[in-house]
């Protein structure tokens, strides 16, 4: 339950240069000198997750000193070694339950653990009243997406999910040129990634108990998931690939690439989703069957039908495994962007009077019309976007709930939650594009296969269901491991 620990003890903290009918203020120059920060100014931190993005993560929230780091975990301290040196001095913790029981500190935290406990993790934070930082994808399902959402209004906690591209400077510049009508509606939108760099395209690969590392709590690493032994193929980045545990390409990448067309159209919700994946040839006229890991090509089409900038409908079609998108004729001679030179990712969007292209994070925007020469709005000089990102989510932390700061977060989970749910939405289709039953078998042995899920399906974004085909439903949210469970 909430119990207004984090923002009470702050204000307990700024009062306790004022005792009694006496007033003794000391300067903060005369204290620390230059550049000091007050302790009643500093955000007590803390992490899930500190070795590799973890922790960077950390580190931007840190500010070099501006807030205190007051507890770390890791359920592989090997993996966290950077950041348990530079705060040698505070407690670590393999189980962050344990952490958040113990440690009465704590007013914010950075959650970046692998996808599948993403929610369960923040969940608990919040309902403590702890300020959280979610790494992107916000969590592992839509309906997880939606309850963090809703638990954050609720506790009224400042939150920020790590898609640090959103506070990219591209990202108004193209919301601006929308806004002006500089290439009319936009009716298409391609986003594309070379993404997956990982395995994928393969079933659960075979478990190994003996080559676990020494260091790491394997249970703890599971968490939501189901209990089974360690398998070298998912741990420690190789998960990404398989549905129990990440979000595959989509889930990875999709958070960076398609944050600034979702908010400079707001979308919203998907009206309907569809999608094709590669297959995979071990034999002759037999393809590979993988239900438990993400696809090794896909595209994905969603229909948006609620964007107040194009009321006929705007359609985004999402590639990744190395697709790319025909460039349009119009802007051909013009066309600027080279697919090789880090434009592995990217996004177009296409309107009835020109285009807008930008690299992954909105990087480097640039606007055609036909008939004139490209602008490039040059982001190379920006601060970084890492820093940026978590550094004014801790300034909102300080500021308070509903505060300015707060409000102008580029990612909180009022923006963040359904931005996660109209990405996770690709992710539905490719599982259902594997659900298949058996209706006969050939002469010469082959089953003959019905891949019923194989179709547009259609989306009731308000109450989070596929309308046209049930099965699909199982979908939106997941099975929970006893003990780890959460209210959906």
């Amino acid at each position: 339950m909430y119990n207004g620990k984090s923002k009470s003890r702050r204000n307990f903290i700024k009062k306790t240069g004022l005792i009694g009918t006496g007033v003794f203020i000391v300067p903060r120059h005369v204290l620390g000198g230059v550049g000091y920060t007050a302790p009643s100014d500093q955000l007590g931190l803390a992490a899930v997750g500190s070795g590799g993005k973890g922790d960077s993560d950390i580190r931007n929230a840190y500010q070099k000193g501006k807030n205190r780091v007051v507890a770390l975990c890791d359920v592989d301290p090997a993996s966290a070694k950077g950041s348990y040196k530079t705060h040698s001095d505070v407690n670590k913790y393999l189980d962050y339950r344990e952490m958040l029981e113990k440690e009465k500190d704590i007013d914010a935290l950075t959650i970046s653990t692998p996808d599948h406990n993403h929610a369960k993790i923040a969940y608990d934070c919040m309902t403590m009243g702890i300020d959280v930082y979610v790494q992107k994808p916000l969590t592992h399902t839509i309906a997880e997406a939606r309850l963090l959402s809703k638990t954050a209004e609720k506790y009224k906690i400042v939150t920020q999910m790590g898609n640090q591209g959103g506070s990219s400077i591209g990202v108004p510049k193209i919301k601006e040129w929308i806004d002006q009508g500089k290439v009319g509606k936009v009716h298409t939108i391609y986003a594309w990634t070379n993404r997956p760099v990982w395995p994928q395209g393969i079933n659960h690969p075979a478990a190994n108990p003996a080559s676990k590392p020494e260091t790491l709590d394997w249970d703890l690493w599971l968490g939501t998931a189901k209990s089974k032994p360690y398998s070298p193929g998912v741990h420690p980045f190789d998960w990404r690939g398989f549905w129990e545990y990440g979000t595959g390409a989509l889930g990875d990448i999709g958070c960076h690439i398609l944050d600034a067309p979702y908010k400079a159209l707001e979308l919203g919700y998907p009206s309907s989703v569809e999608c094709s994946a590669t297959n995979v040839f071990k034999k002759m006229w037999v393809p590979e069957y993988t239900p438990e890991g993400c696809p090794i090509s896909s595209m994905v089409t969603l229909d948006y039908k609620n964007s107040p900038h194009n009321t006929d409908g705007i359609k985004l079609i999402w590639m990744d495994g190395g697709l790319t998108p025909t460039i349009p004729e119009e802007i051909k001679e013009e066309f600027i962007m080279n697919f090789d030179v880090g434009n592995s990712s990217g996004i177009m969007m296409i309107g009835d009077k020109g285009v807008i292209t930008s690299e992954i994070y909105a990087n480097n925007p640039t606007l055609y019309v036909k008939g004139e020469e490209p602008v490039v709005f040059s982001t190379r000089n920006q601060p970084d976007v890492n820093h940026v990102h978590a550094s004014t989510w801790t300034e909102a932390c300080k500021a308070g709930y509903g505060s300015k700061e707060h409000k102008e977060l580029t990612s909180s989970f009022d923006y963040s939650g359904p931005f996660t749910e109209t990405v996770i939405m690709g992710n539905l289709a490719l599982r259902s594009r594997d659900l298949r039953k058996v209706l006969g078998e050939r002469g010469n042995g082959r089953k003959v296969l019905n891949y019923y899920g194989r179709k547009k399906l259609l989306w009731d974004g308000q109450n989070m269901k596929i309308t046209n085909l049930e099965e699909a439903n199982a979908f939106v949210s997941k099975e929970y491991r006893k003990g780890w469970e959460l209210p959906i």
